[in-house]
C-alpha cells in the first residue's frame, strides 16, 4: 500500500452514455433516473456510448479509421482533459508530459471470426483453411488493434503527448495502478504533469460472451449495482476517462487552477475468500482515516453489480452508515479499465463543486447528503481480483 501523497488534478476528460465532458455527466447524474439498453444485445443489459464528433478531437479521418472503438473513445476522452487542462498544443509542456493508460487486449473482428469458424467445419483440410483464412482475410492491422499499448500510442500521435508511456493490463486493478503509479512518480519528483486513464468499449458481443463464461453479466432487467443482490452482475459501458495530474508547482507556474488534489492511492490484489473484500476495503479505510472529516466525507464507489464483489462492498459501507455512497456504475455501466479514473474524476468534480449527486438505487445504500462535500473517498473493487481506494480532497 503506498503512503499519503499529493497531487493537483487540473485536467478532467469523461465519456460515457451521459454524453461528454463533465458538464454533461453531472447534469445525468443529478437528473437520477439511470437507465440502459436492453435489447440491442438482449438478454444482456450494456450502457452504449452517447455519439461523438470525432472530428472534435481526432481531426485526421485517417487516424479514426486505423483505430478501434476502444482507441477512439479513450484518444477522445484523452484530448478532452488536454483542453480541460489548458494545454492542448502546448509542445513544451506536452514534450516532457508522462502518460499512464490502463487498457484492455483490444477487440476481435467478429465478422471475419465468424467466417472462419463457419467454414472450419466443413473444410476439407482443417489446417490449411485455417492458414489460408487468417493471410487472406485478416487485415494486416488486426494483431497491431489488438496491442493494448496502441491507446497510448494514438494519444501521442493525435495529442502529441510525447514523454514516458506506460500501459497496464488487469482489468480494474490496472485502472486503479495507473492512478497510483501516476501520483507517486509526481509524488516523488520523477514527472511534473502526467496524462492517466483509459478507455473501454463494452458494446462487442465477443466481449459478453467472454464475461458470460464466468457468470458475471447483468441479464434481463436493468437495475441499479446495489439492487442485483447475490445473483447480480455488471452491465457493461462504453467509457473513456483521462485525468491531468500535476505538481502544486508546475500547476503554480503555469497559472492553472485545479479542480481538487488527490492525495493518496491504495491498492491490494488479495485472494478471493468470503469476506476478503470487507476486510481489505476495512484496512485501506483505517490507513485514511486519520485524514477523513466524517461530516463532509461521501464515497464514490466503483462498485460493479458483479457479486459477491459488490454484496462484500456493501457490508463494509454498513459500517459507515452515516457517509453517503454514490455508485456512477448504476448510470454509466461498468468498463474494467477506466473505472477507477472515471471516478476518481467524478470525486474531484464534487469537491471541487461542494455537494454530490442525488442517490438512485431503492435499497438505502445511497441516501442524500445535506451537507457540504470537502472530500471523497474512491473504491475500486474488481469483479474478480483487485481492490483500491484514493482520497480526493480540496487543492490547498
Amino acid at each position: 500500500m503506498a503512503e499519503a501523497r499529493s497531487a493537483w488534478i487540473t485536467g478532467i476528460g469523461i465519456v460515457s452514455c451521459l454524453g461528454e465532458g463533465i458538464d454533461a455527466h453531472w447534469d445525468g447524474l443529478n437528473a437520477a433516473s439511470p437507465q440502459a439498453d436492453t435489447t440491442t444485445f438482449a438478454p444482456y443489459i450494456v450502457h452504449p456510448l452517447s455519439p461523438l464528433e470525432l472530428d472534435k478531437q481526432i481531426p485526421k479521418k485517417g487516424d479514426q479509421r486505423q483505430m478501434e472503438p476502444w482507441q477512439r473513445i479513450g484518444t477522445y476522452a484523452a484530448g478532452l482533459a488536454l483542453d480541460s487542462a489548458g494545454v492542448k498544443g502546448q509542445a513544451d509542456i506536452l514534450s516532457h508530459m508522462d502518460m499512464i493508460v490502463a487498457a484492455g487486449g483490444g477487440e476481435r473482428d467478429a465478422s471475419v471470426d465468424s467466417i472462419v469458424m463457419s467454414g472450419l467445419p466443413k473444410a476439407a483440410d482443417p489446417d490449411a483453411y485455417l492458414n489460408e483464412r487468417l493471410m487472406s482475410d485478416l487485415r494486416p492491422t488486426l494483431f497491431l488493434a489488438q496491442l493494448s499499448n496502441l491507446l497510448a500510442g494514438n494519444i501521442s500521435i493525435v495529442h502529441g503527448v510525447t514523454g514516458s508511456s506506460r500501459t497496464f493490463m488487469g482489468e480494474e486493478a490496472a485502472g486503479v495502478d495507473a492512478v497510483r503509479i501516476a501520483l507517486s512518480r509526481i509524488a516523488g519528483g520523477q514527472s511534473d504533469i502526467a496524462l492517466v486513464g483509459g478507455a473501454h468499449n463494452g458494446e462487442r458481443k465477443d466481449l459478453l460472451m467472454l464475461y458470460e463464461f464466468g457468470g458475471f453479466n447483468q441479464k434481463d432487467r436493468f437495475a441499479p449495482v446495489w439492487d442485483r443482490g447475490s445473483a447480480g452482475g455488471f452491465a457493461l459501458g462504453s467509457l473513456g476517462a483521462f485525468l491531468v495530474l500535476e505538481s502544486p508547482e508546475h500547476a503554480r507556474a503555469r497559472g492553472a487552477k485545479p479542480f481538487a488534489a488527490l492525495r493518496t492511492v491504495l491498492s491490494d490484489n488479495v485472494k478471493r475468500a468470503p469476506g476478503s473484500v470487507t476486510r481489505t476495503l476495512g484496512r485501506m479505510w483505517d490507513s485514511l482515516a486519520p485524514r477523513i472529516d466524517p461530516a463532509h466525507v461521501a464515497v464514490m464507489s466503483g462498485a460493479t453489480g458483479a457479486s459477491p464483489a459488490t454484496v462484500e462492498e456493501r457490508d463494509f459501507l454498513a459500517g459507515h452508515p452515516d457517509i453517503a455512497v454514490r455508485a456512477p456504475g448504476s448510470h454509466v455501466g461498468h468498463a474494467p479499465e477506466p473505472q477507477f479514473p472515471f471516478n476518481v474524476a467524478l470525486a474531484a468534480v464534487a469537491v471541487s463543486r461542494g455537494n454530490l449527486f442525488p442517490p438512485a438505487d431503492t435499497t438505502g445504500v445511497e441516501r442524500p447528503m445535506d451537507r457540504s462535500v470537502k472530500q471523497v473517498v474512491v473504491t475500486g473493487v474488481g469483479h474478480w481480483r483487485g481492490e483500491g481506494m484514493a482520497l480526493v480532497e480540496p487543492a490547498a
